[in-house]
């Protein structure tokens, strides 16, 4: 099984599927990929973001550094649940997470009062003073939720080289603060299954391969840009 790293960097495209091309996709990599021990599971992301949403509108203009703030959840949490606070930052094409886990009703307070808990290992100490500074200097608050059910795959031969299959992509942007769960509507209608490839270097020729036999190509794709593209941007235009 895949263990959740607390800091990483890696590179990241995503692919739109129907469901025809993952299912023709999913057998050919049956050779070289295995399933997590996860299964398929749901990821609930609470993004931050200012109140005239400045950092996703900085991430849509392509700049050569943006970053996002978010409280992320594997499962709809319990207050004893473990959750993360999670920086993603993506420099040249180059993304890089550092995060911090804490409980779910730890989380709450957090959104309310960031200073309201306290780390003991050094490292982690460092991160969340990173978080705390950029929500301070900011002035970061909830936006959006977005949730997805996922599959993830990893290499047999190369720990670094992963791919996802994101489903039911959803997002709600009420109700955000008392409760973290996965109720939403459709951000993407017209895509069965969000693709994302995660690695370090070069893809392996096989893989390669297989995309250029299925006619399988990349996209841009952001979840957060979309959402707000599609449903946020007139609202807060119109506030």
């Amino acid at each position: 099984m895949v263990k959740l790293k607390n800091s990483f960097q890696r590179k990241e495209k995503k692919y739109a599927l129907t469901n025809k091309m993952y299912h023709q996709l999913r057998e050919k990599l049956l050779p070289y990929m295995g399933e997590d021990d996860y299964g398929l599971h749901t990821i609930i992301s609470l993004y931050f973001d200012t109140e005239d949403y400045e950092m996703i509108r900085h991430s849509i203009a392509k700049p050569v550094y943006k970053e996002k703030f978010r409280i992320r959840s594997y499962g709809v949490p319990t207050e004893n649940s473990d959750v993360f606070l999670e920086i993603k930052k993506k420099v040249s094409g180059v993304v890089y997470k550092r995060r911090v886990s804490l409980s779910y009703l730890s989380a709450k307070n957090y959104i309310r009062y960031p200073h309201s808990f306290k780390l003991k290992v050094t490292k982690d100490k460092q991160i969340k003073n990173e978080i705390d500074w950029l929500v301070s200097r900011r002035g970061l608050e909830p936006k959006v939720m977005i949730a997805y059910d996922r599959r993830a795959l990893f290499s047999f031969e190369n720990e670094d080289f992963r791919i996802t299959f994101d489903f039911n992509i959803r997002y709600r942007k009420k109700e955000l603060t008392d409760t973290l769960d996965d109720r939403g509507d459709r951000v993407a209608p017209e895509i069965d299954v969000l693709m994302e490839v995660k690695a370090l270097g070069a893809y392996p020729l096989w893989f390669s391969e297989i995309l250029a036999e299925l006619g399988i190509y990349p996209i841009s794709f952001s979840k957060y840009a979309q959402t707000y593209q599609r449903y946020l941007c007139v609202s807060s235009f119109a506030s």
